[in-house]
């Protein structure tokens, strides 16, 4: 029962003051939070780490390609009213990060925590946690992420026979796949902006039939299952027909559908709807997202958008044209060296913003441009690109190591 503590034993008291002591040496070299390297020494000193730290804990567990971050925020946020809680809110994803952001936590009663897609299944196994929300499943990291339909299967695998409580997008063939080995899942109609990962049904291969906001494969039935949460405008509806307003701080349909996701999540722990929604309007900004800065005399709001589909969603976000649009994109180890996955992306809806790109692969992003008809001034950096800006706001979309190098440019 989580609340329960157990004392850790002498060999994992000494790895988490390892872990802690060797987090604290990165910080103090100027490399970061330190929580990976700090993870990785303590899990090296005790493989069974995270379980232990895991025990007295209700955990809540978070995936998805898109979304993950915030939602962990929002949930954790929700959570709040009921008791503390321990999560590993800068993204450090791996059990590693996991793992440090939990020996932080033996006071909580909650543990809400992000997972990198492909490590669900073993985070799963090791934490037992009470609830799981999956949110979506779509291309990303094309180099070294497993194709879409085989990350689903890793899923689905992993959550055969959970007694977890899974809360899962009903609108995601590929989520509502992996879910359904579960016995017991909450499905929330949270929408699903970007569809081309979910063409061919993920059971037999067959062509999934899309009227509407409905799914099915008329091969072999599979189909979008009845969801009992359901995000509608600018509204969350409950199990009882209730509809209940979002109000948040964080802009788009995404962010929405995050909340609605986060709202279902909360009920789980008892949670009213109305409290949750009403703690997640604190969260202004997620580890930079979101966030408008001041920069040689400008405002720049810094968008993050790591694939195709997040470009997508980012897209329909911003502000109206002729607002000024900054694209930055590398392709580093963090971000996947692969960059094939820009000629999915839309850049037509761009059309009429004057846009301005840089990123370490600024001369492959003109090249997709260019391709796309769009208008568009290639800069050295950041600093060229504000000042040949036109006035008012502009928007910042930069992917993971670009995101990264804004902030740090800017100061945030």
């Amino acid at each position: 029962m989580a609340g329960n503590t157990e004392p850790l034993p002498p060999r994992a008291r000494l790895a988490v003051t390892a872990g802690k002591a060797a987090a604290a040496v990165s910080r103090a070299a100027g490399r970061g939070s330190g929580s990976v390297i700090g993870g990785k020494v303590a899990l090296r000193l005790s493989p069974d780490l995270l379980g232990r730290l895991a025990q007295h804990l209700d955990v809540i567990l978070v995936s998805a390609t898109n979304g993950k971050t915030t939602t962990t925020r929002l949930i954790a946020e929700a959570l709040r009213a009921a008791g503390p809680v321990v999560s590993n809110a800068l993204g450090a994803n791996m059990p590693a990060g996991i793992t440090s952001a939990l020996a932080g936590g033996s006071d909580a009663r909650f543990g809400v925590i992000e997972v990198d897609e492909k490590y669900l299944a073993g985070v799963a196994r090791d934490t037992e946690p009470k609830a799981i929300a999956l949110l979506n499943l779509s291309r990303d990291q094309l180099d070294r992420a497993a194709e879409t339909r085989m990350l689903a299967e890793h899923w689905r695998e992993g959550l055969s026979g959970s007694k977890a409580v899974v809360i899962a997008n009903a609108d995601d063939p590929l989520v509502v796949w992996a879910a359904s080995s579960s016995p017991n899942v909450v499905w929330v109609a949270a929408g699903q902006m970007w569809k081309d990962d979910a063409w061919s049904c993920p059971s037999c291969g067959g062509v999934m039939q899309r009227p509407g906001d409905d799914w099915f494969c008329g091969e072999c039935g599979f189909r979008r299952p009845a969801p009992s949460w359901a995000l509608n405008g600018e509204y969350v509806l409950d199990p009882h027909g209730s509809a209940w307003p979002i109000h948040l701080q964080l802009p788009g349909r995404a962010n929405r559908a995050n909340a609605a996701s986060s709202a279902a999540v909360a009920a789980v722990f008892g949670v009213p709807p109305q409290v949750a929604l009403e703690r997640m309007y604190q969260v202004q900004a997620v580890a930079g997202r979101y966030d408008v800065v001041q920069f040689q005399g400008r405002d720049l709001r810094l968008l993050l958008a790591k694939n195709p589909a997040g470009w997508l969603e980012t897209f329909s976000l911003i502000d109206q044209p002729p607002t000024p649009v900054v694209l930055s994109v590398n392709a580093r180890g963090a971000d996947g060296t692969d960059t094939s996955w820009l000629w999915d992306v839309d850049y037509t809806r761009l059309t009429g913003h004057p846009i301005f790109v840089i990123g370490d692969r600024k001369l492959d992003l003109a090249v997709r441009l260019e391709v796309a008809h769009q208008s568009f001034q290639v800069c050295q950096n950041l600093d060229e690109a504000v000042q040949m800006a036109p006035p008012g706001r502009i928007e910042v979309i930069a992917n993971y190591t670009a995101f990264q190098d804004l902030r740090r440019r800017v100061g945030n």
